[in-house]
């Protein structure tokens, strides 16, 4: 029988040495979408008056292209690194866990390869 509590079971083993850096790009990544989301809700707001032709023009500027983009690009990084923080601290089989961090990298970065692509395709193509 163990009369250890869970505290002087862990004293002493000191940190994994890997949590600041997953945390700092996460309040980066925040950080970085606050503009972008502004930016990005007025261009919505701009595009809805616009017909097709006036939007393909408009995602054709590069400026806007690019925002777009790092919009994008940044949104799905920082979904993959707070799903990836959920996974870890709720799912607890460790080949389950492994699945679900793989599936977590892998859907995040197909979805925001497919959406930069979309983007690029109009932008570049005009169509």
């Amino acid at each position: 029988m163990n009369f250890r509590t869970p505290l002087s079971t862990a004293r002493g083993l000191g940190s994994a040495k890997h949590g600041v850096s997953h945390w700092i790009s996460e309040r980066v990544g925040a950080v970085a979408l606050v503009p972008l989301v502004l930016w990005a809700v007025y261009s919505c707001i701009l595009l809805a008056g616009m017909d097709y032709y006036g939007a393909v023009e408009w995602i054709g500027s590069p400026v806007n292209a690019t925002l777009i983009i790092l919009t994008i690009a940044i949104s799905f990084m920082h979904m993959q690194g707070g799903v990836r923080v959920i996974i870890e601290d709720y799912v607890y089989g460790h080949l389950t866990k492994a699945a679900a961090l793989m599936a977590n990298v892998f859907v995040c970065g197909l979805a925001g390869a497919l959406a930069i692509f979309s983007i690029l395709k109009v932008a570049l193509g005009g169509a």
